[in-house]
């Protein structure tokens, strides 16, 4: 059986330690909702899918996709490495100032 978004949802739950009326109450949802999501009779909306990455400590493409986020990471970080040969040092600086949020 496919793992959908709401075993996902579940298990990260878990993990927290989160309650189906907490994690419903940090999202901005009803707990009605919350319950379809996680039972896979309802997709959530993607600013709620945001919202849930952020309080679960994922990323959205974990829970959309099961992507892990170290395995995201690792490509966005070969993809870098192989475009600072050709950055300018300001191009370079901006590229920092992103990736520690400045």
């Amino acid at each position: 059986m496919e793992e959908k978004i709401g075993d996902r949802i579940a298990l990260l739950m878990k993990k927290s330690g989160y309650t189906q009326k907490e994690l419903a109450g940090m999202v901005g949802v009803t707990e009605a909702a919350m319950s379809k999501y996680l039972s896979n009779d309802r997709q959530p909306r993607v600013e709620v899918i945001a919202n849930m990455a952020t309080a679960l400590n994922t990323t959205s493409d974990y829970l959309i996709r099961g992507v892990p986020p170290e395995e995201d990471f690792a490509k966005v970080y070969k993809l870098v490495a192989r475009s600072t040969a050709t950055m300018s040092d300001e191009q370079k600086l901006a590229l920092m100032k992103v990736l520690v949020g400045k």
